[in-house]
């Protein structure tokens, strides 16, 4: 009998902090049913004033994706979890004239281990015979915070062979999958420095898949330059150490992405 209340009491405590943190997690970052409350919170952020908005932007007179069409695919830094879902995707839908679809869902990972995760929601979500002119691909900080398998690069080229169970494999996946789908520049964009060593670990085994595969990588992490920010920067584009405000994705991030894909995609013709 003590040992059947013991474990009822442990089962109890264990559903308690679950129940917390979903809780916790729907708050801070508007998920579900915690939409609203989220965005209460999220709208008294400085970084997210409606001066910050994306629609002020203009229209780059050069864009070579004016009237194209771009699928973004992400996580909450591409949903826009800290800036009321305004990020890059409409930066770029502005800036570059294109047609944005946005396939992002907050928390979810590259590595194939669930219904959500980037492989499963590309093949089940994306149309393949959209005329897509370019795909992005935000490397997932989940799957550092998560600790998911790095896994090792393939010496094929055939999505078959991948082992999607690993960051590596579904990277490789998506890429190999996307090429072979629409034919189009695949690019990767990382987050902008914290301190994770299995995001670093993912930064480094991207810029290897960028030699084998020519794809082009968006690279937020590694300048010092870029990542020095004043304490007053930090607090207006950041929300925490991973996610954005308004002000974060246009006055930091997004500009410096631009400047890199406009190189990459001049780079390739």
């Amino acid at each position: 009998m003590k040992r059947w209340k013991k474990a009822m009491w442990i089962t109890a405590i264990v559903l308690l902090i679950l129940l917390l943190q979903t809780l916790f997690i729907g708050y801070r970052f508007s998920w579900g049913p915690f939409k609203s409350l989220g965005d209460i919170r999220m709208k008294k952020l400085p970084g997210n004033a409606e001066s910050y908005g994306m629609q002020a932007l203009s229209q780059r007179e050069d864009s070579p994706l004016a009237g194209e069409k771009a699928l973004f695919l992400g996580s909450s830094v591409t949903y826009g979890a800290a800036s009321l879902r305004e990020g890059i995707p409409e930066y770029f839908g502005v800036r570059l004239g294109c047609d944005v679809t946005k396939e992002a869902v907050s928390g979810t990972t590259l590595v194939d281990d669930a219904d959500s995760s980037y492989v499963h929601r590309l093949i089940a979500n994306v149309d393949p015979a959209a005329d897509y002119s370019l795909v992005v691909i935000q490397l997932s900080t989940n799957d550092a915070t998560q600790k998911k398998p790095l896994g090792e690069i393939s010496e094929s080229r055939a999505p078959a062979d991948f082992d999607t169970h690993t960051v590596t494999g579904a990277m490789e996946y998506i890429i190999a999958y996307a090429k072979e789908t629409w034919g189009c520049p695949v690019v990767f964009y990382t987050g902008s420095r914290y301190d994770s060593a299995e995001y670093a670990a993912m930064v480094a085994r991207l810029f290897e898949l960028r030699d084998k595969w020519g794809i082009g990588v968006l690279d937020l992490w590694t300048s010092d330059e870029f990542n020095s920010l004043s304490e007053a920067e930090r607090a207006l584009y950041m929300n925490d150490q991973i996610h954005p405000t308004k002000a974060g994705y246009r006055e930091w991030w997004c500009p410096e992405m631009e400047t890199q894909l406009m190189d990459y995609l001049n780079s390739i013709g």
